[in-house]
């Protein structure tokens, strides 16, 4: 073991013997004893906060998740860290914000204007590596994305590795799962001709449930879905286009120019993206009847969640439409962060409840140690705030702000800039010019009224919020001279 796994397994074996037998939760084990709560997380990957049915989508069909949502808490106000993906990846194992950790930018994406850290620090203790310590098994199956080799799931705390590489995306959702040069990593041999992945990652889940259900466990399930290559089943594609073509025409323009090239989906209508919803909604399914079926689904906490908001403002066509939010994958508006979230807790959680408190992926960390019965880790949780509060119905989260830090050009049209929700009203900074734009979300949840003129005051608050919170994070802030260097070179 070398001196970084022996410092973690020493920090990680003195909290679990400070946790008294009778301090778990769930049902009883074969000696009587409480046995700790499993886990299954799913992650979603560019999944956006109006693609579901329960979330108020016309088009895709989720009777799953729906399902879900009414035997859970419904979060209406939930964030990821960042509006792409490895940072909020990140923020959701290490509980740190991606400004923190460094990751302020999808892992291979443009190291410029800002330089940010290109894998989760072996240093950094895992949700994984914590429950690992405490006698869970512990699979990562599917996207990762945070990092090289040495930086796979399986050396952060997971037993089980499946699909887990340094891929933003698969090069085909299709087997052998291969396009050109490009490959899944990780992926066990087999498989067959039509074979899709997210069936084929559902597949290998439900083979670890059913080998690891006489003990506590987390399954972490991160589909790639519904990232690009948008492709589905073919038959999921005939259904959705047969459906699109009954629908009531759309009024109004389906794409609308933001600004240059770039342009906003309008309109829920995509058949291959529906079919890629629903392909996941069929894995939460199938799922979700293997703990009946292996009778621990009554100790069981399900959460589901989406990395980003969903690719709707592109230069080219976005896969779908977050209406009423604004923008999409890669904005720091609402609609490149705010995400579904869902959290079934059985005995605790009342069933069909909703959640209009924010709250973002950092916390995911801490509550799951609280719901474990293990001590919190408030130096690696830092930024994350336990939600069980929220979850029992019995107060509100002591925390004053929530924020983000995006430092980046992205392919959706978005410029470096920053964030800041605290109460009702939220504020944005580009960094390019400094200038700022500041919105009551409960009452404009689509940012169209800019009222940073008319509230200087309560502008001047937030954006010294703001700084004060870049500057205690260590955040790496492009300087003028970067931005026009970079800006040149565009």
């Amino acid at each position: 073991m070398n001196r970084r796994g022996f410092l973690k397994g020493l920090g990680l074996g003195a909290a679990a013997v400070a946790v008294p037998g009778g301090a778990v939760f769930g049902r009883r084990g074969a000696r009587g004893r409480r046995r700790r709560p499993n886990f299954v997380f799913f992650l979603i990957d560019d999944m956006g906060w109006k693609d579901l049915g329960c979330y108020g989508s016309e088009f895709h069909e989720t009777p799953n998740i729906d399902r879900l949502a009414k035997q859970g808490m419904r979060f209406t106000d939930a964030y990821a860290a960042c509006p792409v993906c490895s940072p909020t990846r990140a923020s959701i194992v290490a509980g740190k914000y991606p400004a923190r950790l460094g990751i302020t930018q999808w892992i291979g994406g443009n190291n410029q204007p800002t330089p940010y850290q290109h894998y989760l620090p072996l240093e950094d203790v895992t949700i994984a590596e914590a429950l690992k310590q405490a006698g869970y098994a512990t699979a990562f199956v599917g996207k990762w994305h945070l990092g090289s080799k040495d930086y796979y799931p399986q050396h952060q705390g997971f037993d089980i590795n499946i699909g887990g590489d340094s891929s933003g995306a698969p090069p085909t959702y299709f087997w052998p799962y291969k396009r050109r040069n490009r490959a899944l990593d990780e992926l066990p041999p087999g498989g067959q001709e039509g074979e899709y992945l997210t069936d084929r990652l559902t597949d290998e889940s439900l083979k670890f449930l059913d080998a690891n259900k006489d003990k506590p466990f987390l399954l972490y399930l991160s589909h790639y879905a519904v990232h690009t290559p948008v492709e589905s089943k073919p038959e999921l594609t005939e259904k959705y286009k047969s459906k699109a073509e009954k629908m009531p025409r759309h009024e109004g323009p389906r794409f609308v120019p933001v600004y240059g090239r770039y342009k906003t989906r309008m309109v829920q209508d995509n058949p291959a993206f529906a079919g890629m919803v629903e392909s996941v909604d069929d894995s939460v399914g199938r799922v979700m009847k293997k703990l009946d079926e292996i009778g621990v689904a009554d100790n069981t906490i399900v959460i589901f969640m989406s990395d980003n908001g969903g690719l709707s403002t592109v230069a080219r066509e976005g896969s779908t439409c977050n209406l009423p939010l604004r923008a999409g994958k890669g904005w720091l508006y609402e609609g490149g962060i705010r995400e579904p979230m869902i959290i079934k807790w059985p005995g605790t959680v009342k069933a069909g409840s909703t959640c209009g408190e924010p709250v973002t992926s950092t916390d995911f960390y801490p509550t799951m140690l609280q719901m474990a019965g293990l001590p919190l880790r408030p130096d690696q949780h830092v930024d994350g705030v336990s939600l069980l509060p929220l979850l029992k119905q019995k107060g509100k989260l002591k925390r004053k702000a929530i924020y983000w830090h995006y430092p980046h050009y992205h392919g959706s049209g978005n410029k470096p800039s920053g964030a800041i929700r605290a109460g009702d009203y939220k504020l944005i900074e580009w960094y390019e010019d400094n200038s700022i734009e500041l919105y009551n979300i409960q009452e404009d949840i689509g940012e169209k009224n800019d009222l940073a003129a008319r509230m200087p005051g309560k502008a001047a608050e937030l954006r010294g919020m703001l700084h004060r919170w870049l500057k205690q994070t260590g955040a790496t802030v492009p300087t003028p001279e970067q931005l026009r260097v970079f800006t040149q070179k565009r």
